[in-house]
């Protein structure tokens, strides 16, 4: 077991806030963690100093000089028309069988791995980012809220991944499923401090309650016991007679200390609008068809939904959710067919992006006061901001400074200040941290009117949903099962595909040492666009080998000189067998001899 990464002492500020506070940790090369922590904490910036784009104010981060850091980020460069198995070939350097074996594992086959890569929704571009980062083998990986805007398949693509990852992981999420599912320990960044726990999620948060609560229990005890020794020493200390006795009780006393409890960070307390139960029929697609005048995404759609469901909208990205739910509010028209709403239903709408069309130059209390119904008192106002945090001066905030964070906030507060007996809710849970998460799904689980959604958060869909909508494949239907066994269903169907991958897969072994020997018959173009790959790679090596030799002959310090020495080893090894690659093509295009 070594240790990859130290974090010892550490310091930073920015301006008057301080993100960490002498804080300590250390990642291991044998674990999977989950990092956690509310927005603003100073998750992110930490991630910039673990990969040197940023410096702490004080302290140090020790690197293992065999560290290899994989980082998912948010944005790459991608060339838009370049396809993936030519961007995976150019940012590995690693041959097209390789590059294919490990695009597999994501499902990137066929026309997605021969297609361009701009082409591609987002969901698709993190699965070319992470078969990226596997081709330059990591021992540790830095995901950073690698699950944001993922759909189910590939976020449980990416589960199994993980689990099946034998390097470390240090993964940052707010979602507490994901990371009950694939990490080992936890970190908790807090108050400026760093805690590493030895186990999942929910284990650590059961064990923060408990701690707790054992130690309000010991303060309390303290607390009697001091009230207690007061009492008789005010009672005894005048008294000759009980004098000595009062001064051993004031020993005592001075002794006695409690345990310093964190005083809890402000928290959301979400309210739903407060209706009225209604019965009968709230939703009816008849013979719908939703789509663009170009472009028609879902057909012949009969969908109901009842007053009083939790209706989840489920499907891979791309599939159409969102341009159903835009259908059913009359966002955008639908291209045939009839959608009705039931007598007397009001419909209030979160849209994923709602929260960038603000009214800049408002404050929080004037689009708040715009916002609710007519005749709705001020301190209702006031009170719907603080259950979302706008508290004091922050209700005089301009929308423009707000982040989106706080503006998600601001829109869920408008919207739960309203009287509408139907929600239609698009990603409601991006931008906000677990614990509002968390209040939004109780406060929803208490709303006795209905609620159409989606959401890419499991856990949260989990708990609200009472019936599932599946947007698929052109079609649109209510489906014959709850949110688990859809869960369930994708599964299988994952799993019956790494299936095939690994009976494909096992002879690949074979057909590999084919090819360095005797390579398999392909056509030319292929092996000389694999060839012209690995001529820039090999150029790219060697300058960087170049590079690192030059500063090995200046170092004098012999921490960074091993640093170097093992940096240099590894560049060779990747130069020797893109060489030996180069070479086999050659011989395979018969330009030798």
């Amino acid at each position: 077991m070594a240790v990859l990464l130290q974090i010892r002492n550490a310091h930073k500020s920015y301006g008057g806030q301080v993100l960490l506070d002498g804080a300590d940790a250390s990642i291991t090369d044998d674990v999977k963690v989950g990092f956690v922590g509310r927005n603003g904490t100073g998750k992110s910036t930490l991630l910039k100093i673990l990969l040197g784009e940023e410096d702490l104010d004080s302290g140090d981060v020790i690197r293992h000089p065999k560290l290899r850091l994989g980082y998912l980020r948010q944005h790459d460069a991608f060339q838009p028309e370049e396809p993936v198995l030519e961007f995976l070939m150019r940012d590995s350097g690693q041959p097209d069988w390789k590059c294919g074996e490990v695009a597999g594992q994501f499902e990137l086959k066929g026309a997605y791995l021969e297609g361009p890569i701009g082409k591609l929704s987002g969901g698709w571009q993190t699965r070319v980012k992470l078969a990226a980062l596997l081709l330059h083998s990591p021992n540790l990986l830095l995901l950073d809220e690698p699950t944001n805007f993922l759909d189910l398949r590939t976020q449980i693509l990416l589960e199994h991944f993980l689990r099946g990852y034998e390097e470390a992981c240090l993964i940052v999420s707010h979602d507490r499923g994901f990371l009950g599912a694939t990490c080992d320990h936890t970190l908790e960044l807090a108050r400026g401090k760093l805690t590493m726990f030895p186990g999942k999620i929910d284990a650590y948060l059961e064990n923060q309650v408990e701690r707790r609560a054992h130690d309000e229990r010991a303060n309390a005890a303290v607390m009697a016991k001091r009230r207690h020794l007061e009492e008789f020493i005010a009672k005894n200390k005048a008294r000759a007679s009980t004098a000595t006795r009062a001064k051993s009780k004031e020993k005592q006393l001075e002794k006695l200390d409690t345990v310093d409890i964190a005083a809890d960070e402000p928290t959301v307390s979400i309210r739903a609008p407060q209706v009225e139960p209604r019965r009968g029929a709230a939703l009816r697609c008849v013979d719908v068809t939703i789509g663009y005048p170009e472009r028609t995404i879902a057909s012949d759609i009969r969908v109901d939904v009842d007053h009083g469901m939790r209706a989840a909208v489920v499907g891979d990205n791309g599939q159409g959710k969102t341009t159903f739910l835009r259908t059913i509010v009359d966002s955008l028209p639908a291209l045939t067919g009839e959608v009705r709403w039931g007598h007397g239903c009001s419909v209030g709408i979160y849209a994923q992006h709602v929260y960038s069309s603000l009214p800049p130059k408002q404050t929080v209390l004037e689009f708040l006061e715009n916002t609710a119904p007519a005749g709705t008192k001020m301190q209702e106002v006031l009170n719907g901001a603080a259950s979302l945090l706008f508290r004091g001066g922050d209700v005089k905030k301009k929308i423009s400074v707000l982040s989106g964070g706080e503006r998600a906030r601001l829109c869920l507060a408008g919207l739960m200040l309203s009287q509408h007996n139907i929600l239609v809710l698009d990603e409601p849970g991006n931008h906000l941290d677990v614990e509002t998460v968390d209040s939004l799904a109780e406060a929803l689980l208490a709303y006795k009117g209905t609620i159409i959604f989606t959401s890419h958060d499991r856990h949260f869909m989990k708990r609200l949903a009472t019936t599932v909508i599946e947007v698929r494949d052109g079609r649109v239907i209510n489906y014959q099962g709850n949110y688990d066994s859809y869960v369930y269903a994708v599964n299988k169907e994952i799993e019956a595909g790494e299936r095939e991958l690994a009976t494909r897969m096992s002879k690949a072994p074979a057909e590999a040492l084919a090819a360095r020997g005797k390579p398999a018959k392909r056509n030319d173009r292929d092996a000389r666009k694999e060839l012209g790959v690995l001529e820039k790679t090999i150029a790219r090596l060697d300058d960087q080998k170049k590079t690192v030799n030059a500063r090995l002959l200046e170092t004098t310090d012999p921490h960074e000189a091993m640093q170097l020495h093992s940096e240099l080893e590894e560049v060779q090894q990747q130069l020797t067998e893109a060489e030996d690659r180069w070479c086999a093509l050659q011989e395979e295009l018969g330009e030798w001899g």
